[in-house]
């Protein structure tokens, strides 16, 4: 059964005693493959998210993709199922590849924060309500200690495009000073920072858009179906890039 948090992220972090925060390379596994790193990360304290969230929701998907999609951290289903991208943004981000006809099982899809941080009090009717969890953005010092995980993934699945959808994802690959308004849907090189993390060779390109859930919180029905199809857009010049470079 998942656990319960009857009080907001912030607060249950309060009543416990304050954790140091270290870094996820702490909790990696001897040899790196995608099977042990999720099983490494399922007991991950690096920061103090792992209070909070049901579970640890690492990537799923092909260990040998081309394509690897990154969020910005998993959202109260992904929470309860385990799984990323399976809520409302994961059934738009589903169907913009149909869209693109890239094949979900062919792709890797993660998050660079693999804990759901969430604030506001739940409300209780007789016990608490998930959907009442209200989304609450990561501090740096909860990615920070949690971007080895992501480094990990991409040492171990070695795509050819990693694409970053939402500013915190692509700001943890291509450096803080990106904006994803500004240069989404173009091929980039990552940051130095990132590929030094990574500690081998690498060649992959990288590509941001905006996160999809943006998109559904686009404020009138006329936003939501320009913001809808300029992901779309963005997913499919993801998928152009791949096939040209065959």
């Amino acid at each position: 059964m998942p656990k319960s948090n009857p009080v907001s992220a912030s607060t249950a972090i309060e009543l416990q005693p304050r954790s140091e925060f270290t870094s996820a390379v702490e909790y990696f596994p001897p040899k790196l493959s995608l099977h042990a790193l999720r099983n490494a990360a399922a007991g991950c304290k690096a920061c103090d998210l792992w209070r909070t969230g049901t579970q640890t929701v690492f990537g799923e998907g092909s260990a040998r993709s081309e394509l690897m999609f990154v969020g910005e951290q998993p959202g109260r289903e992904e929470d309860l199922e385990d799984r990323p991208f399976v809520g409302p943004s994961g059934r738009l981000l589903d169907a913009a590849l149909d869209a693109a006809d890239i094949d979900r099982s062919t792709v890797y899809i993660t998050n660079t924060v693999k804990h759901f941080k969430w604030d506001g009090t739940a409300k209780r009717i007789g016990r608490t309500a998930p959907e009442h969890k209200l989304h609450a953005t990561p501090n740096r010092a909860e990615q920070r200690a949690c971007r080895p995980w992501l480094s990990a993934e991409v040492r171990v699945v070695r795509p050819r495009l990693l694409v970053c959808m939402g500013a915190k994802a692509a700001q943890a690959v291509l450096g803080s000073g990106f904006r994803v308004t500004k240069e989404r849907g173009k091929a980039v090189e990552p940051s130095a920072d990132f590929l030094a993390e990574l500690g081998v060779d690498a060649e992959f390109t990288v590509m941001a858009t905006v996160h999809p859930s943006s998109v559904l919180r686009a404020p009138s029905a006329v936003d939501r179906e320009r913001e809808r199809k300029a992901f779309f857009k963005d997913i499919a010049t993801a998928g152009r890039y791949l096939r040209r470079r065959r």
